[in-house]
């Protein structure tokens, strides 16, 4: 009987442990937010995986990353264009053999 009793005591301070740590809490919130949606996605899996990810932080916070991402797609675009821009000005200046130029 003690042998079954160990088991139990790991499982119990196991729970505590997720409970202590908000786990349970955020599992429970992702759960109920599936639970609550009137149409169900497709791969429930990738949906508890993107809203675990986003638990714990605030629409503020939330939008603010999305801000930061769009932000930093056009700086990315612009450089992008800008590199582009300067590769065109300097290709005539480039000599038209690189090989003879390592001699």
């Amino acid at each position: 009987m003690a042998h079954h009793r160990a088991p139990d005591s790991k499982r119990e301070q196991f729970r505590r442990y997720l409970e202590k740590t908000g786990v349970v809490d955020s599992l429970t919130s992702v759960l109920v937010a599936l639970y609550e949606l009137p149409e169900k996605p497709s791969n429930s899996l990738e949906f508890v995986k993107e809203h675990l990810n986003s638990v714990g932080q605030t629409l503020a916070e939330s939008e603010a990353l999305q801000q930061e991402v769009i932000e930093l797609r056009q700086r990315c675009a612009r450089l992008v264009e800008e590199n582009k821009e300067l590769k065109s000005r300097l290709q005539p200046n480039e000599p038209e053999d690189k090989s003879s130029n390592d001699k």
